[in-house]
């Protein structure tokens, strides 16, 4: 029996650390050189092809698997391939006999294009997208990489997982606590690709589609979707493999907007709507909140996401779901008692007859492991647990939480107390037309400003002492600008009656001429400032003198 060939500094993956790698008779074998890493291994009536291909770390040898190592024969649909790099030129003929003499297999040389065009032939293939140029690789891309595929025209997008996703242990839907230190010290890595797929295409050229076919004039099929169905097909993004746990049906997305079905997976949900498709790991939900809407008929369910889904190039680091709050709806989950007690704790149930949003925001919370955040002891003037406010020109409604403020909108803004350094609370301007609202301003420690406008001024005391008991330092801004009235100016900033402020010196008079409404008659006659005292005076100049008015002149002049 043969012996054990063994190749320094080879790395296997997406892997930075290098180890060795030995073949023998029973398959192949690689083990990390430093560190703490898990052993590859591969036994020989597993590995069906062997491929040698000039790749960014030198050399690189690909093996396509019959079957999955990792998964059960019954749930395998597609071969797999794993890579190994860092193989120098000199190895190849080392390499290649010790194959064909260990596992009765040939080397395969596979050309790589270096021409640099922009331009060629995208195939689908059973584990990866090849993109070729005059029949040479230009470059490939793993089908289990990809996050999610786009159509837009003749355009098709494809966005992919981040590093941490891409290994196997991290799909796991349990966050890592060392992920965002790890993080740090990767470099860039590509997280969207857009192709061009012009012409027609029929359904049996799908994994060709990148090749702009003639088709024939009665095929309404573009190339460009004949290549967006197959990258679905293929990378499971449509049509998961698997059975999901439940699906929930056409349910309301207000960001982003749209109507869409979700499946619920072990480590994922799948969203998917006429236009985009979405698959997001339990581990990247680092947020959630259930919210009442004020209209007291919704509920919003609101999904922190890191990393955040795209639509080309907006981000959305938040996912808002809306569900009326009378729906109910049954609903029977794909799991044993079994799985429920053993895998879940018992914190699931088999079968539930419940309000929807209920049923979705215990799910949620379970399969992500996080906790969901309700508003607690905040009330509104008008007996909300939101504030009604703007953020630059949009409109939507502020929830002081009991560890954060969340501004609910479109793009929805968070911001948690403890990176607060101080709220100031302001009126624009000071104008009287302005004079009903203030604008709440958040400093925070890292010098980010969000700018909540438009509040009530009725909101005023009640958000400043929740502000305060949550040990927020709070910049009263309003109080400096009325000067030592500010008591007496917050009653009259309620009130249209105290415009007649207008005329320089009538501070003293100003607790005697709330019933003298019609003091502007004469006011041409005192030199009043005419921005005070303008569009009133128009109004009411017809009106008699009152004896009131009499003194102010005299002690004017």
């Amino acid at each position: 029996m043969s012996g054990t060939t063994q190749w320094e500094n080879i790395f296997h993956g997406l892997d930075t650390t290098p180890g060795k790698l030995r073949m023998s008779q029973g398959g192949l074998g690689w083990k990390p050189s430093v560190g703490e890493g898990s052993t590859i291994t591969i036994p020989a009536d597993q590995m069906a092809s062997f491929q040698w291909i000039r790749v960014a770390r030198n050399y690189q040898l690909a093996i396509s698997l019959n079957k999955d190592r990792d998964t059960p024969s019954s749930a395998q649909t597609n071969p797999r391939r794993t890579n190994f790099d860092g193989f120098v030129r000199d190895d190849y003929e080392g390499l290649s006999s010790h194959i064909r003499e260990y596992f009765n297999k040939p080397l395969e040389t596979k050309e790589v294009s270096t021409r640099g065009w922009n331009w060629g032939q995208a195939k689908i293939s059973n584990h990866d997208v090849q993109f070729l140029v005059r029949d040479k690789l230009a470059f490939e891309l793993p089908l289990a990489h990809l996050a999610n595929s786009n159509i837009a025209k003749t355009e098709v997008s494809m966005e992919f997982l981040n590093p941490e996703q891409q290994q196997p242990g991290a799909n796991t839907g349990s966050s890592d606590a060392n992920g965002s230190k790890s993080r740090r010290g990767k470099g860039d890595q590509l997280v969207e690709m857009r192709l061009y797929v012009p012409g027609q295409a029929t359904k049996d050229d799908a994994s060709d589609a990148g090749s702009a076919a003639d088709g024939e004039d009665n095929n309404d099929e573009t190339a460009a979707e004949a290549f967006h169905e197959a990258l679905k097909s293929k990378a499971d993004i449509g049509q998961v493999a698997g059975d999901s746990i439940v699906v929930f049906k056409e349910v309301l997305v207000l960001t982003p907007r749209g109507r869409y079905d979700i499946d619920v997976f072990n480590t994922f949900i799948r969203l998917r709507g006429k236009t985009y498709d979405y698959k997001i790991l339990y581990s990247s939900m680092n947020k959630l909140f259930l919210l009442p809407k004020a209209d007291e008929i919704h509920v919003m369910l609101v999904i922190g996401l890191d990393p955040p889904i795209r639509q080309g190039q907006t981000r959305y680091p938040y996912l808002v779901l809306q569900f009326p709050r009378e729906e109910e709806m049954d609903a029977e989950l794909n799991l044993d008692e079994q799985t429920i007690q053993e895998k879940y704790d018992g914190k699931l149930k088999k079968r539930y007859e419940e309000p929807t949003f209920r049923i979705v925001t215990n799910i949620f919370k379970v399969l992500s492991g996080q906790k969901v955040a309700t508003p607690t002891d905040f009330e509104s003037s008008s007996g909300q647990s939101s504030i009604k406010c703007n953020v630059k020109a949009a409109d939507g409604n502020l929830y002081p939480l009991e560890k954060s403020l969340l501004w609910v909108s479109k793009q929805p803004v968070y911001v948690p107390y403890s990176e607060v350094h101080q709220a100031i609370l302001s009126r624009v301007g000071g104008a009287v037309a302005s004079s009903k609202t203030f604008d709440l301003r958040v400093a925070t420690k890292s010098g980010t400003d969000h700018t909540f406008q438009s509040i009530s001024r009725e909101e005023l005391d009640r958000l400043k002492a929740w502000l305060a008991e949550r040990k927020v330092r709070v910049k009263n801004e309003m109080a400096e600008e009325t000067g030592g009235l500010a008591a007496a100016a917050a009653a009259g900033l309620l009130s249209d009656d105290d415009e007649e402020m207008g005329p320089a010196g009538g501070a003293d008079e100003d607790e005697d001429s709330e019933e003298d409404a019609d003091f502007n008659a004469d006011s041409d006659s005192d030199g009043g400032s005419p921005s005070e005292a303008s569009s009133d005076e128009d109004a009411d100049g017809g009106y008699e003198d009152d004896g009131d008015e009499r003194p102010k002149k005299k002690r004017k002049d």
